[in-house]
């Protein structure tokens, strides 16, 4: 006879938790597959009608890690055969009615939609650290269909730098937010079917940082970052700049890629606060270009690559500046970043998630067996990145490499009886 399923001793305390938003910090092979999976499995057959979705980074993953899975755990409740080229599967459940379980990559979700315009019972969100633009999904298309039943959610994930996943492992902490939100933190160790020589093994053969990550869960800055310099207690914050000189704004434009627009603002020691962010895929260019205008940026710094948007922006009155680009460019604007983040003159909003992300997830790209590393970093996240810098590199005057010292302004003053007056900082 068949033995049953049965978690683990730190599979069931996730289990049994009651918390509405379970967010599970796991190391590698710790069973968060079959622990999502059974799960999943339960609550089709436990409710009504019930519709259970899950999302992994992209569709390939979801059919990856789950799809095989799943089906061996619904295996005997699947009506007719699960469909294979959409990735659902019909579950007979307790009712006598059925139970649909549907798998999506969250690309779909950011470009399409998907799983958008119903009501979810549960959802489970896979590898959650690896999402772009989580907040957004999250709180605008996915915890809204999850209203009309009181659903719940289960976030599974390694850790992959202080990124949103971070964030989301401390929402217990919020005072009103974080009623509904328990987080756990489980390592490889705490699989008993995994063999302890095995993980020694494997942790050998990682450098520190990595092993921290992938097999402790542990929260680390993420390998090959190019802004390895950024640093939250530093950078971020939730104050307004004094004494603003002027207001910049750098444009990467996109339509599939999201279209970046940071506002940025220079005060007058030469600190750049990154204080208001524009960030959407699928905008025309008529619309981004009436985003910018009605702005009134003091100069604006758009790639030069997109001719016809940057003459629409200028037959709008927009002060458009020249951006340094050509041969080199991106590896000396980045060492301006770099060097205005060592000197602690960027400052950057708590509210622009997306320049958050960006800083924190812009890696180099990953090589492969004896390939010499690449100068360059990767596409992943560059939009934003790319707006930041056409701004940085292009204002500060440095022309790449380390910025130039900040001049400090003094506001010109005149006595007005018996008192000094300020009249004009310039």
């Amino acid at each position: 006879m068949e033995e049953p399923f049965k978690f683990h001793p730190a599979q069931e305390i996730i289990s049994s938790d009651r918390h509405r938003f379970r967010v599970a910090r796991c190391g590698r092979r710790f069973g968060k597959s079959w622990l999502a999976a059974y799960e999943m499995f339960v609550r089709a057959v436990a409710i009504d009608n019930a519709r259970i979705v899950y999302y992994a980074p992209t569709r390939d993953d979801a059919r990856d890690i789950m799809w095989r899975v799943l089906k061996e755990v619904c295996d005997k409740l699947i009506i007719g055969d699960p469909n294979e080229s959409r990735l659902e599967m019909t579950i007979r459940n307790r009712f006598g009615t059925t139970s649909l379980i549907v798998l999506y990559g969250w690309e779909a979700l950011q470009e399409r939609g998907k799983g958008v315009g119903v009501k979810n019972h549960f959802a489970v969100l896979d590898e959650v650290s690896k999402y772009s633009n989580f907040q957004y999904g999250w709180q605008e298309i996915l915890r809204p269909t999850l209203m009309d039943v009181q659903g719940e959610a289960l976030f599974i994930s390694t850790t992959n730098g202080f990124n949103h996943f971070y964030d989301l492992c401390n929402m217990e902490l919020d005072p009103i937010k974080g009623k509904d939100y328990k987080t756990f933190h489980f390592t490889s160790y705490d699989n008993p079917h995994l063999k302890v020589e095995e993980i020694e093994l494997m942790k050998n053969e990682m450098t520190e940082d990595r092993a921290a990550q992938e097999i402790y869960a542990d929260f680390r800055k993420k390998e090959g970052l190019v802004y390895k310099e950024f640093d939250r207690t530093r950078h971020l914050t939730d104050e307004d700049p004094n004494d603003v000189m002027y207001t910049i704004a750098g444009v990467d434009f996109g339509f599939t890629h999201p279209t970046a627009v940071p506002t940025i603002k220079k005060d007058y020691h030469g600190t750049y606060w990154v204080t208001d962010e524009w960030f959407y895929s699928g905008k025309t260019e008529d619309e981004v270009t009436e985003y910018v205008a009605g702005q009134k940026f003091s100069k604006v710094y758009p790639d030069p690559e997109n001719a016809s948007a940057i003459a629409a922006l200028k037959k709008r009155g927009v002060n458009i500046r020249s951006v340094i680009k050509g041969k080199g460019s991106v590896l000396s604007g980045i060492q301006t970043v770099r060097e205005l983040l060592k000197q602690n003159r960027i400052k950057i909003n708590k509210k622009c998630i997306n320049v958050i992300e960006a800083f924190e997830k812009y890696s180099y790209r990953e090589t492969k067996g004896n390939e010499t590393p690449s100068e360059l970093p990767s596409h992943d996240y560059s939009d934003m990145c790319d707006a930041l810098r056409y701004a940085l590199i292009s204002d500060d005057g440095s022309g790449g490499g380390s910025p130039t010292t900040p001049k400090i302004f003094y506001p010109k003053t005149t006595m007005r009886g018996g008192r000094i007056s300020n009249f004009n900082k310039f």
